[in-house]
């Protein structure tokens, strides 16, 4: 099989897209539901807010999420994520890393406690 692409493949488009890192962590969080800016952080953990808000705008430009905004009665409007359609298709390809993921990777050993000193 050629490695070379001459013109559009949409496997390598779709590999771009989800490699991007934070992007399959945002789309796992938001499967359980919409949530909210912070509680979606929460969700995704470690991901900085600049971060978070670019892979958000981007993952809209593409239609996987939808963004609206929650009127706070005088306080900051509070934006809410959930995903599209397209964004639900999604839960296969998740599916599908979490079977491979349970086959053929262990979960990691905890550390070996510090000896105490004599």
């Amino acid at each position: 099989m050629s490695t070379e692409h001459t013109g559009f493949c949409p496997v390598y488009r779709a590999i771009g897209v989800l490699q991007e890192k934070w992007v399959l962590h945002i789309v796992r969080a938001l499967l359980d539901g919409e949530k909210g800016f912070n509680e979606l952080a929460r969700a995704v953990g470690g991901c900085n807010s600049a971060t978070l808000t670019q892979r958000l705008e981007h993952l809209e430009q593409l239609d996987l999420i939808s963004k609206r905004t929650e009127d706070s009665h005088g306080k900051l409007a509070r934006s809410v994520y959930a995903l599209s359609p397209a964004g639900l298709e999604l839960q296969s390809v998740i599916d599908a890393i979490d079977g491979w993921a349970k086959a053929h990777l262990s979960a990691p050993t905890p550390p070996l406690p510090e000896p105490s000193p004599c």
